[in-house]
């Protein structure tokens, strides 16, 4: 009985120290889903996030159809400060579009970017840091796992990025092109029992005729150390293009630095109606180096540099997504 309580004790420790940064012992990916943590990979961690996806819309009153493939991928960086980090995000697709409402049916083959961005994301507000709620209670495992008030109040992140788009582009309104800003707010709750919620507000390519304001909306929860489910919605709303998608799938943590993941995606209208399967992996390079600390004898020691950060699970220091 006393080995099961030091071995408690001891993780709880572990956990507390993983409350004081944004590094993670384990990969801290944005997949599966759309949806942007509040939180970075850390300093020097080099991280790649990419995925694969089927396209499959039908339009019932403009009796139209699309089927074909696409790529997404991001590439994160932590430069600088434990708060900030630098990506290039995009997503291509490669479809054809069947045209029925004339007796012979038209078919046009389209390919192109549908997003390609490069942005910068910054933590401006952490509710744990350095506070005292953070500890843990090392007598009660059941207080460990209540619920806290604290944890309504989430951390927050602001990015600004910008878009470019190429001329003609079958994915974009007419007067899309070149370079247009995009800016987002991101905030993030952890919640005890390997909850965690995530929101974007975002507001992209400002400055065009057809500006598009989306939401999204994630809930993920850690069934196992390994094993990670999550639902999502989105919102999009513009003169060009208005949708709300739902998302549904899990990830699976292979190693300390692997994860594999899938889901679904569809929404509710025929304007036109969406059904995509998707699969992804994330792999990140780990450079990140502890921080020196002076232990108070003029000696300095290594300090550990970790964190539950996930957006898909706050257990993810040992559930890892």
């Amino acid at each position: 009985m006393r080995i099961l309580k030091s071995i408690f004790v001891l993780i709880l420790l572990l956990t507390y120290n993983s409350t004081q940064a944004q590094y993670t012992e384990v990969i801290n990916s944005n997949r599966p889903g759309l949806s942007e943590s509040a939180f970075s990979v850390g300093t020097n961690v080099v991280q790649f996030e990419a995925g694969a996806f089927t396209v499959k819309e039908e339009h019932v009153p403009l009796n139209y159809e699309v089927s074909g493939f696409g790529l997404d991928f991001s590439v994160r960086y932590g430069l600088l400060f434990e708060q900030l980090e630098i990506s290039l995000d995009g997503v291509y697709q490669n479809d054809n579009i069947t045209f029925n409402s004339a007796s012979v049916p038209v078919e046009d083959k389209r390919s192109n970017f549908k997003n390609f961005t490069f942005g910068a994301k910054y933590l401006v507000y952490d509710p744990y840091k350095n506070a005292e709620e953070a500890k843990p209670n090392l007598y009660s495992y059941h207080a460990n796992r209540s619920f806290q008030w604290k944890s309504l109040i989430p951390a927050v992140s602001v990015y600004v990025g910008a878009n470019f788009d190429t001329k003609n582009n079958p994915y974009t309104a007419p007067d899309v092109e070149g370079f247009s800003p995009k800016v987002m707010i991101a905030t993030q709750n952890n919640f005890n029992g390997g909850w965690v919620f995530v929101m974007n507000l975002i507001k992209d390519r400002i400055g065009s005729d057809f500006s598009d304001f989306q939401y999204i909306f994630t809930l993920t929860h850690s069934f196992t150390p390994q094993w990670v489910g999550f639902g999502e919605a989105q919102g999009i709303n513009s003169d060009f293009y208005a949708d709300n998608i739902f998302r549904f799938g899990g990830a699976y943590l292979w190693t300390k630095d692997f994860q594999l993941d899938a889901n679904i995606a569809f929404n509710t209208k025929d304007t036109p109606s969406v059904f995509n399967i998707a699969f992804g992996a994330s792999y990140r390079l780990d450079f990140h180096q502890d921080k020196k600390i002076d232990n108070g004898n003029g000696n300095t020691g290594n300090f550990k540099k970790k964190r539950k950060r996930d957006k898909k699970t706050d257990d993810f220091d040992s559930d890892g997504i």
